[in-house]
């Protein structure tokens, strides 16, 4: 089965600062546009920012968080898988341009089933996101029952 784009639209607010993030940091081509949003190609997605008024800047979207690993996971949060060598040259850009984690790049489950690559990190509006990759992308469901 041919794996469907998923559609996503979140608020920020300042499209200038989205573009500049999405666009120029991240790499993703925009689409269409208006004065109060933007069409991004999110790895294959099509990711829409809308602008939103009561965004307050840089503040994170939501304070909530969920435990994992010893880590404070934000909830919510979307991302998308990357192949592993694509993560890291990720990771690498993203330290290189200074970008304040809310997870440091690690790898989760090294050498157990379903061994991925993780990393959090809030977009300038405080929208969390989490780009991961796996060691065998078959494993993405995998559990170790």
């Amino acid at each position: 089965m041919k794996l469907q784009p998923f559609h996503l639209a979140v608020g920020v607010h300042d499209l200038v600062a989205a573009r500049e993030f999405y666009g120029g940091l991240l790499g993703c081509t925009e689409g269409r546009s208006s004065q109060r949003w933007v069409d991004f190609n999110f790895f294959g997605h099509q990711f829409v920012v809308h602008v939103d008024d009561a965004k307050d800047g840089c503040a994170p979207a939501v304070d909530v968080s969920n435990a994992v690993d010893g880590h404070a996971v934000p909830v919510p949060h979307f991302g998308v898988v990357l192949e592993w060598h694509t993560w890291q040259s990720l990771a690498d850009k993203l330290k290189s341009a200074n970008i304040e984690f809310v997870i440091e790049p690690y790898i989760r489950f090294e050498g157990e089933v379903g061994e991925q690559a993780t990393m959090f990190f809030y977009d300038p509006s405080g929208n969390a996101l989490e780009f991961k990759a796996f060691k065998d992308e078959t494993q993405l469901f995998a559990t170790t029952n």
